[in-house]
């Protein structure tokens, strides 16, 4: 999401915990000509050390991070007041499994197989009640559904495989 949102002409600092991916991401950024400030980390080591953000996404990391909670509280802890803050992942369903788990990796082979454990798949409840432990309020929350015959995502209410919450952190 770093390129996309640097080419709409935002301010844009990007983190990962991979070496390895930042350089990569870096030199992507460097050929295309866009400027935007990477740093190796996650947020629970940056937190003291980097400014606060209008918004912070976080999309698609939940369902590999050891301590859901601890992450989230380190994520929202990045929020300026008055900001937002927007998580994706994979609710933890029937669905999920068999379309996510084994429909991308062994089906599809839209990811490596074992990209994903389904046990560490978080329910939209979950993510809720952690973010509103960090004092967040939750704005929205919203699926994110793949059509095979228009071969394209579409964002619906059917939160049952991918799904977005977005909340924002309360003026002081």
């Amino acid at each position: 999401m770093s390129e996309p949102l640097a080419r709409l002409g935002l301010s844009v600092n990007g983190i990962d915990a991979s070496d390895q991916n930042i350089e990569v991401a870096t030199q992507h950024a460097d050929e295309s000509k866009l400027t935007i400030n990477y740093r190796v980390g996650t947020p629970e080591k940056l937190t003291s050390k980097m400014d606060k953000f209008d918004v912070v996404l976080a999309l698609e990391v939940l369902e590999h991070v050891q301590n859901m909670d601890h992450f989230i509280d380190a994520t929202s802890a990045l929020v300026k007041p008055g900001g937002l803050i927007f998580f994706s992942t994979l609710n933890r369903t029937i669905q999920s499994f068999l379309l996510a788990k084994i429909g991308a990796e062994y089906i599809l082979r839209w990811l490596p197989k074992g990209t994903h454990q389904w046990s560490k798949f978080v329910r939209p409840s979950e993510v809720a009640a952690a973010m509103k432990k960090c004092c967040m309020e939750i704005l929205d929350i919203k699926g994110l559904v793949y059509s095979p015959i228009k071969d394209t995502w579409i964002i619906r209410r059917d939160t049952s495989v991918n799904y977005f919450v977005v909340g924002r952190k309360p003026d002081d």
